[in-house]
């Protein structure tokens, strides 16, 4: 048997797979996976009255303009996303009040994770 750590959807999994000759019998059905790890806390969702900002692509927070109860107009960059060695600013959709900012400095984001939100 050889054992694999295997990533699918962000949850993380510890596989055996058992090594045969071409000649042997048919296999066996695999048990269900268990993950190796517990998983992950759901992905924060923007409320009711709320505009969400989303990460355009994967990348690294390197900076967060904003902080809750902050006034924003339409354009302001609320923060930054280096992918692939660029720097993406991320700018607000429309003139509100920052309601909750779920982005880090130094945070790895994925495509369509959510960065805040605006009322």
């Amino acid at each position: 048997m050889r054992t694999f750590r295997i990533t699918v959807n962000g949850v993380v999994y510890d596989v055996q797979v058992e090594e045969t000759d071409a000649s042997a019998a048919a296999p066996s059905p695999a048990p269900a996976a268990v993950p190796a790890t517990p998983a992950a806390p759901a992905a924060p969702t923007a409320s009711a009255g709320t505009t969400p900002v989303k990460a355009p692509m994967q990348g690294n927070i390197v900076k967060v303009n904003v902080t809750p109860g902050a006034a924003v107009k339409r354009g302001d960059v609320v923060c930054v996303l280096e992918a692939m060695k660029m720097e993406n600013e991320i700018f607000a959709p429309i003139d509100g009040t920052v309601a909750e900012v779920f982005a880090t400095k130094g945070a790895t984001v994925a495509t369509d994770a959510l960065l805040l939100t605006i009322r």
